[in-house]
């Protein structure tokens, strides 16, 4: 638990003017005492201009290019069985938006300078309609789909879908500007706990928070201007600096001049004896899955596009302070992970180096993906993602599927995916019942036949190189048996007979 001079140490070093500020920061460096080891502290003073995070302006970027666009949605999906005690789920939200001020937070979006403003009391009202089972997911995906106006809180909308008299559909959408998948659950676990309480006419006192999100965002501009940038801006400009290229891979449609953020994805599972072997090749190379499966994808864009230089986007909670653990706000940060391949290298050379650049970016792992782009100032495009264009993301779910309220089971319901930020996005998952995958792809550049085809060669690689991990790059093999025997057999069978009279000019 951190003490209070720590806390008293924070809130005396935030108020400080810049130039101040700086000096603090270096006395702190030449102490030992990292920007890692120190609390965030509340200092707001009722009135205050409260900035955006870094992470919140490039939201706002990315919606005016796009108002309309979903792709920036985080939405969840609840189906509820059994009786449902509505005025015990309003009651619920209330709750939720009164301890949470993400939830009741608008911008303000000038050109010259963007704020966000934490309103007094905000009343998110849960829309009811009735559906049929047949039209259920197209209902959801287009509640999801339905755009907001950043200006206008709360960023929040809550749909009940009502199939039956007990069985409804609860669809949560927020903007990614004031939230993210952590925040997601977040959201679920206090709603579960508080609705088990109204429901049985008790009340529920939840831990206090000990910040808000504008706390936040005032304390990451704070220490960054301070000195906590250019330190770690500093490795990764030598990382990543220079010529950034972009992945080319094979294509089924020519890249746009603006991408239109539509996606779709295909979903694998992987079979048991390979979640085996994966298992055993990372305990026994001393990697996480994470870091084994990211090398997989590693190697597969390396076959796939024949560059060396692989750069891949890792999406990481940045929840590594307790402050933040219960904060509903937009938190995830980006890492460009850069891989330098060559065909000679082996599949168990690729891990160490995986591992060692995966252990490096976790010790710089505060810069915001924001003042990296703004840093490398690569060139501006609409066509496609700065610094990369694929995402790779793993997460190991320990939430049961299905759940039980009072009179209530809970289950998670899924959708089709519409909305694709990157060309290709991997994300495989861990749960007890093993481990699956899914390609998201963006439908501007690919068509389902050759998403379907990616995963399954991706998969493909990843058993030969479980199987043989000392195998150079360049010998994991892609193709499976039935694609080998058509392209190098059932292609090139083209030997035939000609008249031993006749010229075959």
């Amino acid at each position: 638990m951190l003490s209070n001079p720590n806390i008293d140490l924070v809130s005396r070093f935030l108020r400080l003017p810049l130039e101040q500020r700086q000096q603090f920061y270096q006395r702190l460096q030449s102490r030992g005492m990292s920007f890692a080891q120190l609390p965030i502290a509340a200092i707001r003073e009722d009135g205050q201009h409260l900035p955006l995070s870094y992470a919140q302006e490039r939201q706002w970027f990315l919606w005016q290019l796009d108002p309309d666009s979903a792709a920036y949605h985080v939405p969840g999906a609840l189906r509820l069985s059994g009786r449902l005690d509505k005025a015990a789920l309003q009651r619920s939200f209330d709750a939720l938006v009164a301890r949470h001020e993400s939830l009741r937070t608008r911008l303000h979006l000038g050109d010259e300078q963007r704020s966000q403003e934490v309103l007094a009391h905000a009343v998110v009202r849960i829309a009811e309609s009735p559906v049929d089972e047949a039209r259920l997911k197209a209902r959801v995906e287009a509640e999801i789909a339905r755009p907001f106006d950043l200006q206008q809180g709360p960023l929040l909308r809550v749909s009940l879908l009502t199939l039956s008299e007990d069985e409804h559909v609860l669809v949560l959408v927020q903007h990614h500007i004031v939230s993210d998948g952590w925040s997601m659950g977040v959201m679920v676990q206090e709603l579960m706990q508080r609705y088990a309480a109204y429901s049985q006419g008790e009340d529920c006192t939840l831990a206090p928070l000990p910040i808000q999100y504008a706390d936040y965002a005032l304390w990451q501009r704070r220490w960054m201007e301070a000195g906590e940038k250019a330190r770690q801006l500093a490795y990764w400009r030598e990382l990543l600096g220079g010529t950034q290229p972009v992945l080319e891979l094979p294509l089924d449609h020519p890249r746009p001049a603006q991408q239109s953020f539509l996606g779709a994805r295909q979903d694998i599972a992987l079979e048991p004896a390979l979640v085996a072997g994966v298992k055993a090749l990372a305990q026994g190379e001393g990697v996480t899955l994470f870091m084994l499966l990211l090398a997989s994808f590693q190697a597969f864009l390396y076959r796939y596009s024949g560059q060396q230089d692989i750069r891949v986007g890792v999406p990481i909670a940045n929840r590594n302070r307790v402050e933040t653990e219960s904060l509903i706000g937009f938190f995830v940060n980006t890492q460009v992970l850069k891989a330098d391949l060559d065909g000679q290298m082996s599949f168990a050379q690729l891990l160490q180096h995986t591992k060692r650049r995966a252990l490096e970016a976790q010790a710089h792992q505060d810069l915001p993906f924001e003042q990296l782009v703004e840093a490398l100032q690569p060139e501006r495009t609409l066509s496609h993602n700065p610094l990369f264009q694929v995402m790779f993301n793993h997460q190991a779910n320990t939430q049961a599927s299905a759940r039980q309220l009072p009179g209530l089971r809970v289950a998670n319901l899924e959708w089709e995916t519409r909305s694709a930020q990157f060309d290709l996005s991997l994300d495989t998952q861990e749960s007890a019942d093993g481990v699956r995958a899914s390609l998201t792809y963006a439908t501007d550049l690919f068509g389902a036949a050759t998403a379907s085809r990616m995963l399954r060669h991706w998969l493909g690689l990843l058993r030969v190189a479980v199987a043989n991990p000392a195998l150079p790059l360049q010998d994991l093999a892609v193709l499976d048996a039935a694609e080998r025997e058509q392209i190098v057999y059932q292609w090139n069978a083209t030997a035939r007979d000609y008249p031993v009279q006749r010229c075959v000019h």
